[in-house]
């Protein structure tokens, strides 16, 4: 089995304090995704710079202590890319890739946007862009016969079963129209496969963020933001996914869950 788990730490270095490095000492993931870590790599604790089991590439964000992605890796990567040819969007800590054997993944901290502001317009705008890069990246990897994972937080509740109050956040930045189309055609125009949906089609949920605002976590009021997208090949070798959600919210380590996913890859 080949496990994969995406998570936004919500701060990395906050995290790290909170429960993060024992989640690291006991996860059986082989590659993790991490977003908003909001770190520069120097400033990284003493144990999350010198990782002993794990890989490691860093995408900081030129902004100081905003967004900020990575990828831990049992495996040394092949290759490893930050950004996808943006010229507005590559130094922001938003996105970076890295290459296995037959299998590219990548870690995504796409703008959550603010109706109305300028944070709206920018996400706008990175989707537009993203949309041409998920195209062109099924494309050269159904040409060297690899498979893709797009891991992340990619702040788009996509149907009314992703998120506990639809019905009061449709004029919301991450429930709008406009945004659940654009993650429409991620699916079926371009042709990703979101596998916890595939493997829990009937399910509220399962939610991977829960504002910390309220009893949000107690009552599970919360919303299915993070996704592990990927090409169908993989998709159809996907035989679990799950939120690894905390027991208690005194146990959480960010107001994101990892979500996990596993891939039998040895199956035909």
């Amino acid at each position: 089995m080949t496990k994969v788990t995406s998570v936004n730490v919500n701060g990395i270095r906050a995290a790290a304090k909170k429960g993060l490095l024992e989640w690291l000492e006991t996860t059986e993931a082989d590659v993790i995704c991490l977003q908003e870590v909001r770190s520069e790599p120097e400033q990284l604790p003493a144990e999350l710079r010198d990782l002993t089991d794990w890989h490691a590439v860093w995408a900081p964000s030129a902004s100081k202590g905003r967004a900020g992605v990575a990828i831990l890796s049992r495996q040394q990567p092949t290759r490893s890319v930050i950004g996808f040819g943006s010229a507005e969007f590559d130094i922001s800590g938003r996105y970076v890739e890295i290459d296995l054997p037959g299998l590219t993944v990548a870690s995504l901290y796409l703008p959550s946007g603010e109706v109305g502001t300028e944070r709206q317009d920018e996400k706008e705008r990175f989707m537009a862009e993203f949309l041409v890069h998920l195209t062109e990246l099924r494309k050269r990897a159904e040409a060297d016969g690899r498979e893709v994972i797009v891991c992340g937080d990619w702040n788009i509740a996509h149907r009314e079963a992703d998120l506990k109050n639809w019905k009061a956040n449709q004029k919301s930045a991450g429930f709008l129209p406009e945004e659940r189309a654009w993650l429409t055609r991620v699916l079926d125009e371009v042709g990703y496969v979101d596998v916890v949906r595939t493997l829990h089609p009937d399910q509220e949920g399962p939610y991977s963020w829960w504002s910390y605002r309220g009893r949000a976590f107690d009552n599970d009021s919360g919303w299915r933001i993070d996704y592990l997208m990927t090409t169908p090949g993989i998709a159809a070798k996907c035989v679990k996914a799950h939120v690894e959600r905390a027991a208690t919210h005194a146990e959480r380590w960010s107001d994101h869950a990892p979500v996990t996913a596993e891939f039998d890859l040895d199956t035909d």
